[in-house]
């Protein structure tokens, strides 16, 4: 006969998972990563809220990155066999199961307690791969061995150069598959918005940067040589917006191009990365991937993305959504809400695989 101590030790552990039964239940009940938004809202404190929602100046650029999607029409095909589409990409030595990559976000330990490492065990979960952030609050090598799949580094390349080195090292020590080097950023934008709410939040350690003095306006071409000089991962460029840029990048040798306006963060007017793409991909002329971050929302984005150049597609706020909600878990909801978005309008517009979505997509 059972101890009264088995009885309440089996009567604890069904509620735990009545309790699991319910927030799972409450997570799939949030359709679309707008839901994401606004159920975010209500988990995430008011600082943390302006700090990863806020962008520059009086964020016309951030409001243009998603706008302007809803500008570009598609032009389906009808009486195509989509009944198996294949989304398979591969992307700096990866085989990606889909072209939807988290970007690097900072920050994250005010939005969920475990931060960056339930980011990278949620993106493991989603089967997808994530860029470390070199702000986040906890040390590249500990972020890195939590992850479950596959891991980038976002590189500020800093003050002290022994120090970047070194940096890079750690990363690629680590496991980290690439170097994404943030470019367009010589010093901060005006982030009036987070600034505001700046004394809400608490003092946070950053232990991939050397002091909070960080970004370099003396960084030049010769910085990327002297850092592909003994790099072994990809160097990728985050943060190209001029065509011209992305010209002298595929010349100097880097290894992949990222378009972003660093989620309209730093410099306010700058046009969206949608619609800076196609000219960045007209210079690249495939030699190397592309990718693009800001302002995606929806599985139709992304395939308009892929129509004007994208190799793929990354997501920043919308993950930090997702783990504001529910952790690991949130962060692999929202990527799975996008990815079948993404199978779905594949479906529907009569395009079975990556190979087949170009131009003619678009009206």
């Amino acid at each position: 006969m059972p101890s009264r101590r088995d009885v309440l030790i089996s009567a604890l552990g069904l509620s735990a998972l009545r309790l699991g039964a319910q927030e799972k239940a409450k997570l799939d009940a949030l359709l679309s990563l707008f839901d994401f938004q606004a159920e975010a809202q209500k988990h995430i404190s008011h600082g943390a809220w302006e700090r990863i929602m806020g962008a520059s100046a009086d964020e016309i650029t951030m409001r243009w990155n998603h706008e302007a999607y809803e500008h570009i029409r598609l032009k389906p095909r009808i009486l195509v066999d989509v009944s198996k589409v294949d989304t398979r990409v591969k992307l700096f030595g990866l085989d990606l199961p889909f072209p939807i990559v988290l970007a690097p976000t900072g920050a994250q330990g005010f939005v969920y307690s475990e931060g960056d490492l339930a980011s990278v065990r949620g993106a493991g979960a989603a089967g997808t791969a994530i860029c470390i952030s070199s702000s986040a609050s906890i040390k590249v090598e500990d972020v890195a061995k939590a992850a479950t799949g596959p891991v980038w580094f976002q590189l500020y390349v800093q003050r002290d150069r022994g120090f970047t080195k070194e940096l890079v090292q750690r990363a690629e020590g680590a496991g980290c598959r690439a170097m994404c080097v943030t470019v367009d950023s010589p010093t901060f934008g005006a982030r009036n918005r987070e600034q505001h709410a700046a004394s809400e939040l608490p003092p946070r350690e950053l232990p991939n940067l050397k002091g909070k003095d960080y970004l370099d306006p003396t960084l030049t071409w010769k910085d990327i040589d002297w850092l592909r000089g003994f790099a072994k991962t990809p160097v990728v460029l985050k943060g190209v917006l001029n065509p011209d840029d992305a010209a002298i990048a595929v010349k100097a040798g880097v290894d992949g191009i990222i378009v972003s306006n660093h989620g309209a963060r730093n410099l306010d007017t700058v046009p969206a990365t949608i619609d800076a793409l196609p000219l960045v991909a007209e210079k690249v002329e495939g030699r190397v991937p592309v990718l693009v971050d800001g302002g995606i929302r929806r599985g139709t984005d992304v395939i308009k993305a892929l129509a004007r150049g994208a190799t793929a597609v990354q997501i920043g706020r919308p993950y930090l959504w997702g783990l504001g909600v529910a952790g690991s878990a949130g962060v692999t909801r929202v990527v799975e809400i996008l990815r079948r978005e993404f199978e779905m309008t594949m479906m529907l517009m009569g395009r079975p695989t990556l190979r087949s979505i170009d131009k003619s997509v678009l009206w």
